[in-house]
């Protein structure tokens, strides 16, 4: 350890996609002259001497909560995991539990070196937000807005209008890859010097939480179509905008050409739809030239995980029956069969019906 601090991390949603918040604490302690590592308990916990500090960061609710005692005189809980909970069926994201980052560390280049053995793609990849904030979240102060999305954290977290927070080179200095976790740049008013700055990166680009096609236009569609795009991912969650979706998801496919294995769109189940709704939306977006990607609400009140926190089955009828009823259940059984085939793109490709799908797996012939 060096003669600064000694600090720990830990990236309790795994090592499958790098936490952003955990590479801008290690590159802002190490300025400082600071130690940073990985915690392993075995390495770090007692009886060696403690850290001085560690960080545990949670992105999803759902995640397990790391369960081992962390040997340091100082430990810190942060990310929207510990900020969410559920309340009357709806998850709720309860601001005063946040723990933001202090400017200097929010604006800091993020360490990319913590994540190189662990998920070797981050050797030639950008993460990072160009904007925050979406003016579509729920408002628990205008209950009754009838354009609020229920299901989404973003606003109340972040604030109600999409704003500039960063220019690309904030986080990104020539890697191949960039990859955007903005919630809905497309409504920002400098969506258009934003986009320059992606299309002039000549990077492929991966608009990994959505854009949003209710705003998409013929003119944002055009600047698309200059960048090397890698994907990306749109969102069709609520039955009802299918008059205001389909004809911007028709022109965006015109206009920039990109087949369907570069544009996703997120699907909520499980929430405000039938399960007809829900297989209309998905024969609709395929025969469109788009990927469903089927998303389930509240997932976890329904399922056993394993230790790593995937859903492996049903949790006993006994249990659930005393939040839900028969009918809620078996909806939630069909979403289920549902997310498992559209999910997996070459069984969706060759099983053209969701019918046949379920027909064949009851046989034995599919996943």
């Amino acid at each position: 350890m060096g003669a600064g601090l000694n600090i720990g991390l830990i990236d309790v949603d795994g090592h499958n996609f790098p936490n952003l918040p955990l590479m801008k604490l290690s590159a802002w302690h190490k300025q400082q002259g600071d130690t940073v590592v990985w915690y392993e308990p075995l390495l770090h916990g007692f009886p060696n001497n403690p850290l001085d500090k560690v960080y545990i960061s949670k992105v999803f609710s759902f995640t397990p909560d790391y369960s081992y005692h962390v040997n340091a005189k100082e430990v810190i809980k942060g990310g929207s995991g510990y900020c969410i909970s559920l309340v009357d069926g709806i998850e709720i994201f309860d601001k005063s539990k946040e723990i933001e980052l202090p400017k200097e560390i929010e604006t800091i280049y993020p360490d990319y070196r913590i994540y190189y053995e662990k998920i070797p793609e981050v050797r030639n990849t950008a993460y990072g937000f160009l904007t925050r904030g979406c003016p579509y979240g729920y408002n628990p102060n205008n209950p009754i807005n009838d354009n609020a999305h229920n299901y989404c954290h973003v606003s109340v977290k972040e604030g109600f209008c999409s704003h500039k927070v960063a220019n690309l080179n904030s986080f990104w200095r020539g890697q191949k890859n960039i990859v955007l976790l903005d919630a809905n740049i497309t409504v920002c008013k400098e969506w258009k010097e934003l986009f320059q700055q992606l299309v002039d990166s000549k990077a492929w680009i991966d608009f990994s939480q959505g854009l949003d096609i209710h705003v998409m236009t013929e003119e944002k569609a055009e600047m698309i179509k200059q960048m090397n795009v890698n994907n990306i991912h749109f969102a069709w969650d609520r039955y009802r905008d299918k008059s205001l979706v389909l004809p911007r998801f028709k022109m965006f496919k015109e206009i920039t050409g990109l087949g369907y294995q570069n544009l996703t769109v997120y699907m909520l189940t499980n929430f405000d739809t039938s399960i007809e709704e829900d297989l209309e939306r998905i024969y609709t977006l395929r025969d469109l030239g788009f990927n469903p990607y089927v998303m389930i609400y509240n997932k976890n009140e329904f399922v056993d995980c394993d230790k790593n926190g995937k859903p492996v089955k049903l949790k006993p009828e006994n249990v659930l029956l005393e939040k839900y009823s028969k009918e809620r259940i078996e909806h939630f059984n069909v979403c289920w069969k549902i997310q498992r085939w559209v999910n997996n793109r070459i069984i969706f490709r060759s099983c053209h019906k969701f019918e046949e799908y379920d027909q064949s797996r009851r046989k034995g012939k599919a996943g």
